[in-house]
Order: structure tokens, then C-alpha cells, then sequence
């Protein structure tokens, strides 16, 4: 029951945070904005291990995994996908992105030994034809231009950044790191390493005090970041960081509901083929009994309360 509410969260908050970064762009440089929204989330998740009187201590080696996971997951790959949404429409980024199962299920694989599992490859498979219908019009009017070509290379590097953020995250959980800690830390750093690379690039750091970007500023750190990353970390530790990587796919239907009761959009015989076939490799993916190899099948009762 925790994983369907894990997973359930994970699809609502995160297929609604595509229209929220959009609201960020503008005035604000990409990367400024990244470090405004992580900076929020580290502080309310760390002031949250200090009121609930949470585990702080951990080695040197677990804080250098927790720097890694940061970098990774909380700063590198956020920033390219911020500046890769200035070329392209939030719904080819999300096309893009929907291929982190691949890269989730190789990566596992090759650094925590987790088998390929044939429904789990059946099922992503079904979920990336389904994406390519719900965008076929988008993907029909890519050019290949330099700033089309350019968001598309940041949006594959960012995805395996991403990929590997998950790996590690996995790894940190399997060695038992508990998951709110973690991303405290892991966000902190994160922050911080973005925060230096800005002041050597020289960022200018402009803050727009409008009600849509405020608006949308803490909706990413508060949603975004705390939540949306505790129940998807969680679900990656739990059934596994191919299974979990699912849910990206599920993304695009929640923005299209959005966009239909918000921006008057029309189902075309396409998109509801293509979220017809994101549902049955759902099917797939959930018909499936936890595998106790890859990360530990300890995992499935510890870190019970990973959500934050």
C-alpha cells in the first residue's frame, strides 16, 4: 500500500512540476534558479531532521556518496534540463526524459548487478512507443537546428545524470542510509556545488518577486524536491530503480489532464493510443512479485518512512 501511495505521489506531483519550471523562466538565470529551489528544500528538510531529531552523524564516506547523489541528482542534471527547456517544449524534454528506464535498467545493471527483467523491458518498451504517440505532432516539428540539436544533447545528458543520481541513491540505501537524511545532505551539497559554479561563471543573481514565480519557486522545493523525491527515492530502494523509472512515463498524462482543463487541449486519436499503451506497460511493470536481487531485499521493510 506505502509503494502505490509512493508511486501515486510521484506521478501527480512531478507530471505537474513541467508547467511549474516554465514559470521560472524568464528573467532569472536557469541556474540561479535551481540553487534557489534546492537551497529552500535543504533547509526545510534539514530544519525537519532537527525537529524530528533525526540521525545527522554518518562517515566521511557516506557524505562523499551524499556529495555524488547531490551533484547528480539535485544540481547538475535540474540545471540542464532548466536551460534545455529554452529550446525545446516541455513536452520533447519529457519525451527525452521518459528514457531514463533505459538508462535506469542498464545502469542498474552494470553497477548493482540487477538482472534484466522481461516484463520489466516489455513493459518499458509498450510505455516508449506510448510517449512517442502522445508527441508525435511535437516530435513531427523538431528541426534539427542548432538550439533544437543543443536542448536535445542537454536533455540526454541531464537524463543520465539523473539515471545515475538513482543508482546512487540505491546504493546509499542498500548500505542503509536513511532516505530524508540523505536528501537533506545530498540537497545541501548539491546546492552548494551549483552555488560555486555559479560565482565562477558569474551568474548575476536576479530574484523575481512575482506571485507566479514565488508561487512556483516553493511549489518546486516544497512538492518538487522534498516530496516528490522521498516517495520516488523510496520506490527506487524498494522495487528497484527500472521499476521506479516507470512513473516518468506516467508524467505526460497528468500534464495533458492539466492541459485539457487548463489550456483547452484536444485528445487526438494519437495521444489516446499512445496513453492506452503507457497504461498496459504500467500493467506490466506492477504485475510483477518484489525481486530480492540488486538492492537488498532487506529494503523492502527498512526505510518505511522515506517519505518527507
Amino acid at each position: 500500500m506505502e509503494n502505490f501511495m509512493f508511486y501515486t505521489l510521484t506521478v501527480l506531483i512531478w507530471g505537474s512540476t513541467w508547467l511549474a519550471i516554465k514559470f521560472q523562466l524568464g528573467p532569472v538565470d536557469p541556474m540561479i534558479s535551481v540553487i534557489y529551489r534546492f537551497s529552500l528544500a535543504a533547509i526545510l528538510l534539514m530544519a525537519w531532521c532537527v525537529v524530528k531529531r533525526l540521525r545527522m552523524r554518518f562517515t566521511l564516506k557516506d557524505h562523499a556518496f551524499m556529495v555524488l547523489q547531490g551533484a547528480l541528482l539535485f544540481g547538475v542534471n535540474y540545471w540542464l534540463f532548466y536551460v534545455a527547456e529554452l529550446y525545446l517544449t516541455s513536452g520533447l524534454a519529457a519525451v527525452i526524459f521518459s528514457t531514463i528506464v533505459v538508462m535506469n535498467m542498464v545502469n542498474a545493471n552494470l553497477f548493482l548487478k540487477a538482472p534484466f527483467d522481461p516484463k520489466v523491458i516489455a513493459g518499458g518498451a509498450l510505455g516508449l512507443v506510448g510517449i512517442i504517440f502522445v508527441f508525435k505532432p511535437e516530435l513531427a516539428r523538431f528541426h534539427f537546428g542548432d538550439n533544437g540539436m543543443k536542448g536535445m544533447v542537454l536533455c540526454l545528458i541531464a537524463t543520465y545524470s539523473a539515471s545515475l543520481g538513482n543508482i546512487i541513491s540505491a546504493r546509499n540505501q542498500k548500505q542503509g542510509l536513511p532516505i530524508i537524511q540523505t536528501n537533506a545532505y545530498g540537497m545541501a551539497y548539491g546546492t552548494i556545488l551549483m552555488l560555486m559554479a555559479a560565482l565562477v561563471m558569474g551568474k548575476e543573481f536576479t530574484l523575481v518577486l512575482s506571485t507566479t514565480y514565488v508561487t512556483a519557486l516553493v511549489y518546486l522545493a516544497v512538492f518538487g524536491s522534498i516530496v516528490a523525491f522521498g516517495c520516488y527515492l523510496s520506490l527506487v530502494g524498494r522495487i528497484g530503480a527500472d521499476r521506479a523509472a516507470y512513473a516518468t512515463l506516467l508524467f505526460p498524462i497528468v500534464a495533458l489532464v492539466i492541459s485539457t482543463i487548463w489550456e483547452n487541449y484536444h485528445w487526438s486519436g494519437e495521444a489516446v493510443t499512445g496513453v492506452t499503451l503507457i497504461l498496459l506497460g504500467n500493467l506490466l511493470m506492477v504485475n510483477k512479485r518484489p525481486r530480492t536481487t540488486g538492492v537488498s531485499s532487506t529494503l523492502l521493510t527498512k526505510n518505511s518512512r522515506g517519505q518527507a
